[in-house]
């Protein structure tokens, strides 16, 4: 094992109260690829900033080895002292670093390098942020919510960039499909303390449940000790107090113990507020265009939203999702088409750029719109304080103004106040950011349960496929041309979708071209048998590929079985990982199969006519 580059050992931090971190650690090989997670609040920034050098722990140790590199991304970056973009990126290089790495990031990126940092959007300043962190080649990298206000297409991109990178990572996200692709080592941070998996976010949710499980068994079996310890002071033999005295000791640290125990950090708890049923058909459009600036946002776009459907937009930012979402909610009129809503609507709307807050504001006032000291949620008056503590809130923060929170404490109050409004059409704009997974597990529910009509645009790839029922997006998403195309399913079903199509495009054109280099002209009245016939490789993958991919589904089936043991992971943890890692291999070759398969099947059909 390679020695650590970068360590923190048993780091202390608090503010007063409940320490932030409490015995936290931190350490970095090189290749790690470290995914750190916990709730909003956990001090996850925090300590990634204690290991970029930006904050110092009051306790605890860091070690940086001397010769390492740190590249720390700021989520709100600044830009003083730079009259643009490319001077700011350029500001991260060091004396030997590749100038041209800038202008290569910044291309890919989206931007110019020209651009007056003003003037910048939230995903242009974080675009910015990143060329400047990652032209270096550091080598560590250290990336807080690198994807927040990025679009699917630069989301990708950078995970590509990063798995390639020699650099070791420490990044922290609310995407798990992000996390999923470039971890390969899990830190929770939890009630100041870190516990650490030497595997991806993929395994990680099985992972704390079984801590969690664990602990609250352990906790159980305490709280046993004590009273046979207490019914062992009552009742047995009193003459030997000497040895009574230290049973009584013993017993006092337990129930310490028992005491000081401090619990996971409870989860949100809500429903959406139902208003009267809203008519069957929401939203219908029809045919309706908007041009900006000469340019097509919409083209001719119809569609028809019904009561209880969930869709989701999405494409590359600039594309016209806003746009597109207006028009359907009636906030801006079509250039030609028409669209007309539903009856008895409530619509709710959460915007991603916050505007609806006032910093000023305290908890309670947004929450009461400054209307005393109760909100009514469903039908029923209740006290401001209450309502705030199911959204992880403290009864103390209820006078503490906005500007105090932090970014998912803020996404947590907006969805607070929206969820206690009576409404039956819900318009989520990015209502992923800055939330975090057992926040945005909670939404998940919220949003599949909900038993109006949900409109939401996302990038968040693993959200929209655990909730959308159809996926909105762009027909051309490389160079967006207005015309958009409604898939149905989530994000996985819609790339499935463009695959299909894509390659059923590929193979007309193969076609073609076989067509016109060997009939040179021919008739298209040739018999049919001129196309040849399936060499004898081809006739044995047809007839026994089903065959290999039966045996495979079969292998998968036992594995599964083994891996159901609730035991094995705290039994035999390299067995439960192999049996993991083998499982992606045997779904990977059924899928590969299957394709080959279905090539196969349609070549036959083509050639037997």
């Amino acid at each position: 094992m390679a020695p650590p580059i970068l360590k923190l050992d048993d780091v202390f931090l608090s503010f007063g109260g409940t320490p932030l971190l409490a015995g936290a650690n931190l350490q970095v090989e090189p290749g790690d690829r470290i995914c750190l997670v916990g709730r909003n609040g956990s001090g996850k920034s925090t300590l990634m900033k204690m290991a970029a050098g930006l904050a110092e722990p009051q306790t605890g140790e860091i070690f940086r080895h001397p010769s390492v590199t740190i590249r720390y991304l700021h989520q709100a970056p600044d830009f003083d002292g730079f009259d643009s973009v490319r001077a700011y990126a350029e500001a991260g290089l060091g004396p030997s670093d590749d100038p041209y790495r800038v202008a290569y990031l910044l291309e890919h990126l989206g931007l110019t390098g020209d651009e007056e940092p003003a003037q910048l959007s939230g995903g242009e300043a974080r675009r910015a942020a990143l060329a400047r962190v990652m032209a270096p080649e550091p080598d560590i990298l250290l990336l807080d919510e690198p994807t927040n206000h990025l679009d699917l297409p630069t989301i990708e991109w950078l995970e590509g960039e990063l798995i390639k990178s020699r650099s070791a990572l420490v990044v922290i996200s609310h995407d798990r499909r992000f996390l999923e692709k470039v971890s390969n080592s899990t830190v929770w941070l939890d009630r100041g303390q870190s516990r650490r998996l030497n595997q991806g976010f993929g395994f990680f949710e099985a992972w704390r449940d079984k801590v969690l499980e664990e602990e609250e068994i352990e906790q159980h079996k305490l709280g046993k000790e004590i009273e046979r310890e207490e019914h062992w002071l009552r009742y047995g033999v009193t003459a030997r107090r000497k040895r009574n005295m230290r049973r009584l000791g013993a017993l006092q640290d337990l129930r310490a113990k028992h005491r000081g125990h401090s619990g996971p950090q409870g989860s949100v708890q809500a429903t959406v507020s139902d208003a009267r049923e809203s008519g069957k058909l929401v939203i219908e459009a029809d045919q309706i265009t908007k041009t900006y600036g000469g340019r097509s946002i919409v083209a001719p776009f119809s569609i028809r939203v019904h009561r209880g459907d969930c869709i989701g937009l999405v494409g590359p930012n600039g594309a016209g999702k806003t746009t597109l979402l207006k028009m359907l909610t009636g906030q801006i009129k079509p250039d030609s088409g028409w669209v007309k809503l539903g009856t008895n609507l409530e619509i709710a709307t959460l915007d991603q750029r916050r505007e609806d807050l006032n910093l000023e504001d305290t908890l309670a006032h947004y929450l009461t719109d400054g209307r005393g000291e109760n909100l009514l949620v469903n039908g029923e008056q209740r006290h401001v304080t209450g309502y705030m503590k199911e959204f992880l809130f403290q009864p103390e923060q209820a006078r503490t103004p906005i500007k105090n929170l932090s970014g998912g404490e803020r996404a947590r109050l907006m969805l607070a106040r929206i969820l206690a409004r009576p409404t039956n059409l819900l318009i989520l704009d990015e209502p992923t950011n800055d939330l975090d997974i057992e926040t945005l597990d909670l939404l998940q529910e919220i949003v599949a349960g909900f038993s109006g009509t949900v409109i939401l645009v996302s990038h968040d790839r693993d959200f929209l496929d655990r909730t959308v029922t159809s996926t909105i997006a762009p027909a051309n998403p490389d160079a967006p041309d207005g015309r958009w195309i409604e898939y149905a399913g989530g994000y996985s079903d819609m790339m499935a979708q463009r695959k299909g199509v894509a390659d059923d495009k590929k193979r007309a054109e193969k076609a073609e071209k076989a067509k016109s280099a060997t009939g040179n002209g021919a008739s298209s009245s040739a018999p049919k048998t001129g196309k040849g016939k399936l060499s004898f490789k081809q006739k044995f993958a047809l007839e026994n590929l089903p065959k290999d991919m039966e045996k495979a589904e079969l292998e998968i089936a036992r594995r599964e079985k083994e891996m159901a043991d609730p035991n094995l992971f705290s039994k035999n943890p390299t067995r439960f990982s192999a049996l993991a890692a083998e499982l992606e291999k045997l779904r990977a070759s059924i899928t590969r199969m299957e394709e080959e398969w279905l090539e196969l099947e349609m070549l036959r059909e083509e050639i037997e006519g």
